[in-house]
């Protein structure tokens, strides 16, 4: 049986409370569904130790270092991020892009700290994970005027039209859904998830955020990205097996640091 692999999610943000303050029983959980590898994304500097640490505690696990776009009290720079990415499990750096939902006000801090985590990958030749919400036009036009296209990356839980998917595809980003896709009122995402090439699609949990159906509304887990892989296959009319062994693919051959440090 092919497996899966949970391309975004946040094991240090966990509520590890139902699971006896064990991470342990959340990687079970999610072997048991095959899924066999784990990107865990950091959204501050500060959270570097302890994601570090996970990805020192299970050889399944990798990490990425970069300042989420809204995280706007934490200065970050070029060095500091090389600096951090040079470790062998940052196999990716992010999450960093824009977002217009929950900032207001003169932006050009995030468009600067944007440019700032392209500047870093590209001196590290390392992808970048790419978030972007209400914010199209100037995430592509800051992606393409920093020659993001020379390391390329992923937008990761994909919510934005068909447009912009094809301009990140054109700039040689793979297209990431999380379980949003699976939500009924979701139809722009689902008709998008139908166009983007297969080899070009990635899955993801955005643990602890947006779990899919059936478990919407709950705290989210890696496990759970088999829900989203179901979903997406039978929408294109594929064996899960086919989208499994296509989605695990794609991941390995985008993050090939994962490959080098830990597979």
């Amino acid at each position: 049986m092919a497996f899966l692999v949970d391309s975004h999610c946040h094991l240090h943000l966990l509520d590890l409370s139902t699971a006896g303050n064990n991470l342990s029983a959340v990687m079970e959980r999610a072997k048991n569904q095959d899924i066999q590898y784990i990107l865990n994304v950091s959204v501050k500097l500060k959270e570097f130790p302890i994601i570090y640490d996970i990805s020192q505690s299970y050889s399944n696990v990798g990490m990425s270092v970069g300042v989420h776009p809204n995280e706007q009290d934490e200065i970050v720079d070029v060095e500091t991020l090389v600096e951090l990415g040079k470790v062998p499990a940052v196999i990716a750096i992010g999450e960093t892009g824009l977002d217009y939902f929950r900032s207001t006000g003169d932006l050009n801090w995030q468009h600067e700290r944007f440019r700032t985590h392209i500047q870093a990958a590209k001196q590290l030749r390392k992808p970048l994970i790419v978030h972007t919400r209400q914010a199209k036009g100037d995430t592509i036009r800051i992606m393409q005027e920093e020659h993001a296209d020379e390391v390329g990356g992923v937008m990761h839980c994909f919510t934005e039209d068909w447009l912009m998917a094809k301009q990140a595809l054109d700039l040689g980003f793979y297209i990431s859904f999380s379980g949003i896709v699976t939500f009924k009122n979701a139809i722009e995402i689902q008709e998008v998830a139908k166009k983007v090439p297969l080899d070009r699609m990635l899955i993801e949990t955005d643990a602890p955020y947006l779990a899919p159906e059936p478990h919407r509304g709950k705290p989210n887990e890696p496990a759970y990205v088999r829900h989203t892989a179901e979903y997406l296959a039978k929408s294109r009319g594929i064996s899960m097996d086919k989208f499994a062994e296509q989605t695990s693919t794609n991941f390995f051959s985008l993050f090939t640091g994962a490959v080098n440090s830990h597979v």
